[in-house]
């Protein structure tokens, strides 16, 4: 079986019943899972798409625009104060300080900005890998092509990424090296203090999208020693759609500027008068006007739900429902395309049916059986997060074509 190392340490066997609630977090998820409605009609394995927000979320963005409805620009502070909370949960989750945290509209955003506030010249390289998102592409083809900036791209190897192979990219020349913390349609997890140190040795900053792991894992940024990381709401997070992030290190603020500025980026943006103030010293000034304020109020909920669960437990719940989820379809005509491997694994898991079967139509068949998982590349893509139980996994294995 391709990209897959099986083992009685990774499996329940087959015949066993379902496992033994071993988390905390797994006594705990009937209370998170009444928070999601979709529980109550599908089982829900594709978040690595779209998660579905809990109803505090919703409760919360209908409660700022109900205000906005009746009092106009009355509650303006409480808004703000909301979106500074959010600022320190997102901060809590990714271990650095407030003001390395700003909001952008996008993952695209943060990595366009990113791009767009370098200098560059000719010879300089850019490395990554071959099947990053496109939001972690195209901005870095957008340099290759204006400013003649190779750009290396590492290949997927049997659903993992060779980091030998990767870091042999890297040499004297090279800017920027820029990787998915886990890649969308694999699940490989990259070992991101390894990529750092390799992008350390040569002075290259280190970019990192979170999109795909932050909220099933928690991160410490400083200490893995990640340069510039982006992400956004509507994935792990389970917060509406519409919030992007972007971390930025003091070491990467010094050597990017910022390209998309407003009002608010600038030290005291209530001073309409002075047009010649310098713009913030840290990843505030990437915030350049007014945001999305009822939806920092679904985001704020969202955080809190997660950091109460305990990221450390959300991560070794997952890692549970993932080992069983693989053990059952592994019964079933399909083999594995992702990385079971420790440190390598992650709450992703895709793939592909033995018999040649499309994975368009295996997605299609079990949307009809009301169990929702996504196609994406030659494979299909299942991911549970901390609202699922075994329950749900058995209901995809026995809609399994």
């Amino acid at each position: 079986m391709r990209g897959c190392v099986l083992s009685k340490e990774f499996f329940v066997p087959h015949d066993a019943p379902h496992p033994e609630p071993l988390t905390e977090l797994r006594k705990m998820n009937p209370t998170i899972r009444s928070q999601f409605a979709a529980t109550e009609t599908v089982a829900y394995l594709n978040s690595a798409a779209v998660a579905p927000p809990p109803k505090a979320a919703i409760n919360a963005v209908l409660s700022q625009l109900e205000d906005v409805s009746m009092h106009g620009s009355a509650g303006f502070g409480a808004w703000i104060e909301t979106k500074k909370r959010c600022r320190a949960l997102m901060a809590e989750m990714l271990g650095c300080e407030m003001q390395q945290v700003a909001f952008l509209r996008n993952t695209s955003d943060g990595f366009a900005s990113i791009a767009a506030g370098l200098e560059w010249k000719s010879g300089d390289n850019i490395v990554s890998f071959a099947d990053e998102f496109p939001a972690n592409f195209y901005a870095w083809r957008d340099v290759r092509d204006r400013h003649g900036v190779e750009l290396r791209l590492a290949p997927e190897r049997n659903g993992r990424i060779d980091l030998d192979e990767l870091v042999s990219l890297i040499d004297r020349n090279t800017r920027v090296v820029t990787i998915s913390s886990v890649q969308f349609a694999s699940g490989f997890r990259s070992d991101l203090a390894r990529i750092a140190e390799a992008a350390q040795r040569v002075d290259a900053l280190f970019c990192v999208d979170l999109i795909q792991g932050l909220g099933a894992h928690g991160y410490d940024l400083p200490g893995l020693g990640v340069d510039v990381a982006c992400g956004a709401s509507h994935k792990w997070l389970c917060a509406p759609e519409g919030v992007g992030y972007i971390y930025l290190s003091d070491h990467a603020r010094e050597r990017i500027s910022p390209r998309l500025v407003g009002w608010v980026s600038v030290e005291d943006a209530w001073d309409f008068a002075d047009r010649e103030q310098n713009f913030k010293p840290n990843a505030l000034a990437w915030e350049s006007g007014t945001g999305p304020s009822a939806l920092f109020y679904g985001l704020e909920q969202s955080l809190k739900l997660l950091l109460e669960a305990d990221l450390a437990k959300v991560e070794a719940h997952l890692d549970e429902l993932t080992n069983y989820l693989c053990e059952k379809v592994l019964a079933k005509n399909y083999e594995l395309v992702s990385s079971r491997k420790d440190g390598e694994r992650s709450a992703i898991v895709c793939v592909r049916h033995r018999g040649g079967l499309e994975p368009a139509e295996i997605a299609a068949h079990l949307e009809k059986e009301n169990v929702i998982v996504s196609p994406r590349l030659d494979r299909l893509r299942i991911a549970p997060h901390f609202f699922n139980n075994v329950e749900d996994i058995d209901r995809l294995a026995e809609a399994l074509l």
